[in-house]
């Protein structure tokens, strides 16, 4: 198992996937109490893997990202085909409040997921054709941003579970 990658690679299903988008509204849905579990075994300063973030970075990215996620979807369900803006993740990692108790980045995902999922259970499908323009990738549907959130959300989870298997010692200290 590649450690980058510990659920595999990104890969979208088109729409019509039996079940596919109902999955992954469920796993919008779940995520907060998935990622606490996750949290429960976790070395907080412990890199998941040489060179990778530690559980504290991670669960503070995800509430960076999901809370752009949030956004970018917002937008493509107000506005025609907006581009929406990237971020420099690894510059966030590295601000002051990276350093605080992941607990700060869990309350935050609890209160953003119930939205989130609330928003995507009223969605028709129409909504879900809506494009938004990532400068990376181009015109993408809001399918195709549920998908890559719920699978962003089990990646990085694998991650943080990842900092508890890890054998060698914590990048920053105490490590627990």
């Amino acid at each position: 198992m590649d450690p980058r990658f510990p659920t595999g690679r990104f890969i979208f299903d088109q729409p019509g996937a039996a079940g596919k988008r109902r999955d992954c509204i469920a796993a919008i849905s779940s995520f907060p109490a998935e990622l606490k579990a996750a949290m429960a075994g976790a070395r907080l300063d412990q890199p998941y893997r040489d060179g990778g973030w530690t559980a504290r970075q991670v669960v503070h990215h995800v509430a960076d990202s999901h809370m752009n996620a949030f956004i970018r979807f917002r937008l493509a369900l107000t506005e025609d085909k907006p581009t929406i803006k990237p971020y420099d993740e690894a510059a966030w990692s590295k601000l002051a409040d990276a350093e605080l108790d992941p607990r700060v980045s869990i309350q935050i995902l609890d209160g953003l997921h119930q939205r989130w999922h609330t928003m995507l259970l009223a969605m028709k499908d129409a909504d879900f054709a809506r494009e938004a323009i990532h400068p990376d990738h181009g015109p993408r549907s809001l399918d195709w941003f549920l998908q890559l959130y719920a699978w962003h959300g089990r990646h990085h989870t694998g991650h943080v579970r990842l900092t508890a298997a890890a054998s060698h010692p914590p990048a920053s200290g105490a490590g627990d």
